[in-house]
């Protein structure tokens, strides 16, 4: 039976969220620091102009076992009402499990046997509403996926190729970070369920399917230590509040606006708490962006150019420091005006 196929100006929206990919949870566990809104007032009915939301998400469930997975089986068989599918954990390979297989949700009411994530997302991903991709394990497969893994892990996009579009005629949207960034989770999901509601226009994706008002910056664009890079002033260790970019930091080619929002209610986030930027929400992370702590390619030459200009830079800003930092000379309480003042007419 093929799934429903919902139109525009949804009044109630399920979410089904697995996370039973290759997955730690700690997505799930970090969208319940959302405040942007947070996950209740979305459940709630708090947020104008929302649909009704039913959330299915193991992890926040008050139901257990087969009362649980009952929602994912009826949208399978196309007997839920519209949905998003929400997927959180690497997509690993099938075809490479041997005589087992790499992970599974629930098992199948007639066989008894284990259905894998796979069959999972074959069955409810063209039915869905929007598909959405949580945490970079998810998007682009993440440390599942790194170098030597013998999963096959990839993100959801890789499984399901890039010309994928749900019921709702979007395609995959991809919220990377490792974990992904609370608020930048629940402003896309709440972008989504106004546009099921026909309040929204299309999201605005860029071409690796991330929402482009969240990660069309990059770290160091938003970063406070950013400064201190222009001035060629770095830091030589983890202690300093200078720029990290010789001690390993990726900032200033990483797409993040952790600096800017922070992590939770706009506190924390790597580069604002001295931790260097790793490149997490990035497709090549981790592989392309290892081994961590060491500075990244052509860091060498470009520290080096900003530490010549910037060090000239430096300099001419301290002596217009020191110039902007002393009060003019006629500011005083002598018996004599010395400010300049030249009457127009005088007496």
């Amino acid at each position: 039976m093929s799934a429903v196929k919902p139109e525009t100006g949804l009044d109630e929206v399920h979410i089904l969220w697995t996370s039973e990919g290759m997955s730690c949870d700690g997505d799930t566990v970090s969208v319940t620091a959302a405040t942007l809104p947070s996950i209740e007032e979305v459940l709630l009915g708090l947020v104008p102009g929302l649909p009704k939301v039913h959330l299915h998400n193991k992890v926040l469930a008050t139901e257990v076992g087969s009362e649980f997975m009952a929602a994912f089986h009826q949208a399978a068989e196309g007997r839920l009402g519209p949905y998003i599918f929400v997927m959180e954990g690497s997509i690993p390979n099938e075809n490479i499990n041997g005589d087992g297989f790499w992970t599974s949700m629930g098992n199948d009411p007639v066989t008894g046997q284990p259905i894998t994530v796979n069959q999972w997302i074959d069955r409810l991903a063209p039915g869905a509403w929007a598909v959405v991709a949580a945490g970079t394990c998810a998007t682009y497969g993440g440390i599942h996926a790194m170098a030597g893994n013998p999963t096959g892990c990839m993100g959801l996009a890789d499984y399901l190729g890039p010309d994928f579009r749900s019921a709702g005629g979007l395609p995959i949207v991809n919220v990377p970070g490792c974990p992904v960034q609370p608020d930048n989770f629940m402003e896309t999901l709440t972008w989504l369920l106004y546009q099921a509601a026909g309040l929204a226009p299309m999201i605005p994706l860029d071409k690796q399917l991330r929402p482009t008002w969240l990660f069309g910056k990059t770290v160091h664009e938003g970063c406070d230590r950013a400064g201190y890079y222009e001035q060629g002033d770095f830091a030589h260790d983890y202690n300093s509040p200078k720029c990290q970019v010789k001690i390993g930091c990726w900032g200033p080619v990483v797409n993040c606006n952790v600096t800017k929002r922070g992590w939770m209610d706009g506190i924390g986030g790597c580069p604002n708490v001295g931790g260097i930027c790793i490149g997490c929400t990035m497709p090549g992370f981790p592989d392309k962006f290892m081994p961590f702590m060491d500075q990244p390619p052509g860091g060498t030459l470009s520290a080096g150019m900003t530490s010549v200009y910037g060090g000239l830079v430096r300099r001419l800003r301290a002596i217009t420091n020191k110039t902007v930092n002393t009060e003019p000379k006629w500011r005083h309480r002598g018996a004599k005006l010395t400010s300049g003042y030249d009457p127009r007419w005088r007496a």
